[in-house]
């Protein structure tokens, strides 16, 4: 519990903790605080028990105050006035002497910095169906257009051609003009692109794959624009959770759209599932730019608790609540001297081995059940579909784990490289599973660990970002963002021309699985969790 003392319209807090830490301390703060009583200031009966001081009551005059003053044994720092009378009082008394106290389960919920990252997780989750579609579609376009699996993969990989465009212009943008700006233009033309989709098939090959490219150049900003608006809204001990709640919705996105997309394709047509998650988009611009703000700072309807416990858990000197946010790069970034760094090099061979085996998964996947299991479409989508469920639960439960070993005292390189290690490790042993799976139920459950174990890795590279170069969090992403999208369009497009040059996705597989084995060891022997210096 905690006591603000009003002494000529500044104000002295003080916690029991702090009470009661020393006698000595507590004797004389209590005899200081006896002579401050007799101020300017009226107040109920006051209960001094042993070192305890209770407070039934507080009545302070009209006219309390501009600044608060926040004192403690060590110092004090100034806060402004919330002009909200006694109720700012009541909030502040939820501050200690050392700082804010964590933040209960029940707060974490319920806080406007949850809402933000359940917006963000509903972006990702409509980017991934949007993207997923075309790898369910493509079945019954090829059929119809006669295109051979090269081919196929070919115009999959027309996405990528666009999403290796934006991401570092993207990144740039993201660090001048902030997430939710970003964020919105690229909801709003990724859904304008996909709801044009339709059309563009009947028009003409050219015109589809301009669409697909459209796509990819708005999804590109996806992910920089999260990054950004998780380190301005979560302090450091939160960030993982919350990276991973935003990528559930990234991986449920892919379970959607191959579990929604044939149902409304044998409802609607083919080409149902581009105009439904089209509209879809468009409603989630309207929601997300009336409802959230860039930083906690702006936000109309934030308290003053979270906004004091987002800031006071930033890094920065012991219960400084001053702290600000990162200050975003302006101009140009120094390319050279990020790329001269090693822990870069990690990330963005991170990414890249990540984007490797993720877009196999969400673009092949469909037909590997259907071509080496011989199931239909819908099965083959329902077999494919299931994975993604658990990337997304497993994904939640590495962001949890990894904020309680930082909290624990483990270091933030420990911790990073402990769950990048999961997330490499483990699918590459459940592919060479995968391969020897002689039903589509087995060949589903490896998948589905692969998927799960893969999903450590968001608490790995992906927090890592914001950790070794806050203030290049954008470009930062898209720079590791272009390797991954190389490392797609080269996995995408080779599965293909290796399956019709060999006759089987196994030996592909086995290739993948290896470089899953190889990329972990780079990583361990080359990430950071402190961050960088590169001005």
């Amino acid at each position: 519990m905690n006591l603000l003392l009003p002494v000529n319209h500044q104000t002295l807090i003080l916690s029991r903790k702090t009470l009661a830490s020393s006698p000595a301390n507590s004797s004389n703060l209590g005899h200081r605080n006896h002579q401050l009583l007799s101020h300017s200031c009226l107040w109920s009966p006051e209960i001094f028990r042993g070192h305890h001081l209770r407070s039934r009551r507080k009545i302070f005059p009209p006219n309390a105050g501009n600044k608060f003053r926040r004192f403690s044994i060590t110092g004090y720092s100034e806060l402004p006035d919330s002009g909200n009378g006694s109720s700012s009082f009541a909030e502040e008394s939820r501050v200690s002497s050392g700082g804010l106290q964590g933040s209960s389960a029940l707060e974490f919920i319920t806080s406007e910095r949850v809402k933000v990252v359940a917006m963000l997780g509903l972006a990702l989750a409509l980017c991934n169906a949007d993207r997923v579609v075309m790898s369910v579609v493509i079945v019954p376009l090829s059929m119809t257009h006669g295109w051979s699996k090269s081919f196929a993969g070919v115009v999959q990989s027309s996405f990528l051609w666009g999403y290796l465009i934006s991401p570092i212009a993207g990144g740039m943008l993201v660090d001048y003009y902030g997430g939710k700006i970003v964020m919105a233009w690229g909801v709003a033309i990724w859904s304008v692109a996909t709801f044009l989709t339709p059309w563009a098939a009947n028009h003409s090959l050219l015109a589809l794959l301009a669409m697909r490219v459209l796509l990819g150049v708005a999804e590109g900003v996806a992910l920089p624009s999260m990054n950004n608006m998780v380190s301005r809204w979560f302090p450091r001990t939160e960030r993982s959770r919350a990276v991973a709640l935003a990528m559930a919705g990234f991986q449920l996105g892919c379970a959607i759209g191959l579990i929604v997309s044939p149902i409304i394709m044998s409802q609607i047509g083919v080409f149902g599932p581009f105009v439904i998650f089209g509209l879809c988009g468009f409603l989630w611009v309207l929601v997300w730019v009336s409802a959230t703000s860039s930083t906690p700072m702006l936000h109309p309807q934030i308290s003053k608790y979270e906004l004091d416990y987002i800031l006071d858990k930033r890094p920065g000197p012991s219960g400084s609540t001053a702290m600000k946010l990162p200050k975003s790069a302006k101009g140009l970034p120094p390319f050279k001297v990020l790329l001269s760094k090693l822990p870069v090099w990690a990330l963005m061979c991170a990414n890249a081995m990540h984007s490797w085996g993720y877009f196999i998964v969400l673009s092949w996947m469909p037909i590997y059940f259907n071509t080496i299991y011989h199931v239909d479409l819908r099965q083959a989508a329902w077999f494919s579909a299931f994975p993604w469920f658990m990337m997304a639960t497993l994904g939640y439960v590495a962001g949890a784990a990894s904020d309680m070993l930082i909290r624990s005292g483990f270091s933030v390189t420990f911790t990073r490289k402990v769950m990048q290690s999961i997330g490499f490790v483990g699918p590459g042993i459940c592919l060479l599973g995968l391969n020897s799976a002689k039903s589509p139920s087995i060949a589903s459950i490896w998948l589905m660990v692969a998927l799960g174990l893969k999903s450590f890795g968001h608490a790995g590279f992906l927090v890592n970002i914001q950790e070794i170069a806050p203030q290049y969090t954008g470009v930062l992403h898209g720079l590791s963002n272009t390797a991954g999208t190389l490392a797609a369009i080269l996995g995408t497009v080779g599965v293909g021309f290796f399956v019709e040059l060999i006759g089987s996705f196994h030996g592909f597989l086995t290739l993948t699985a290896s470089l899953y084995l190889l990329s972990a060891l780079f990583w361990n022997l080359f990430a950071t969790g402190e961050q960088v210096v590169f001005d």
